[in-house]
């Protein structure tokens, strides 16, 4: 909804009991004429060259797909994307968070690790406690983009 937001464009969304490999079955055989979807869900078909990629969400384009444009290319601003992050309860020890995430980030520098995420379509930003604050909150501003399509979202349900 989103992209039908931000491109004035009109989609019709088509839920899959069997989830992206139900649909990609579909785009792969004509049915349907594209699909939106994290790579996880997409990578045997990119990797054998039985679907074209057209863009990805992130606000970057990404190391393994250099030459794969981003939506905002096209449309500015537009990004729609995710990310995990490691949490402690409220109180837990400075020197405790401080040495977790030193060893996380020596954990996530392995090349090794990198290249097996990346095959999955993740890839690696080590933040510092602070750094991982500021992110948040920046992401937590970015999804009020989202309030407008879901009010109209709901109201489309209700009639």
């Amino acid at each position: 909804m989103l992209l039908e937001s931000k491109a004035g464009i009109k989609l019709l969304a088509v839920p899959y009991a069997g989830g992206p490999a139900a649909a990609l079955t579909d785009v792969i055989g004509g049915r349907v004429p594209l699909i939106i979807e994290g790579y996880s869900g997409l990578a045997g078909a990119i990797q054998a060259h039985t679907i074209n990629v057209l863009a990805v969400t992130s606000t970057h384009r990404l190391p393994d797909f250099p030459d794969l444009p981003t939506v905002a290319e096209t449309l500015p601003g537009f990004a729609a994307g995710g990310w995990q992050g490691i949490v402690a309860p409220l109180g837990t020890p400075e020197g405790t968070i401080q040495k977790i995430n030193e060893n996380l980030g020596k954990v996530l520098s392995e090349s090794d690790l990198a290249k097996h995420l990346a095959l999955r379509g993740a890839y690696v930003d080590p933040m510092s406690p602070s750094e991982a604050n500021t992110f948040i909150n920046a992401q937590n501003a970015q999804q009020e983009q989202w309030r407008p399509i879901l009010e109209a979202f709901e109201a489309s349900v209700k009639e």
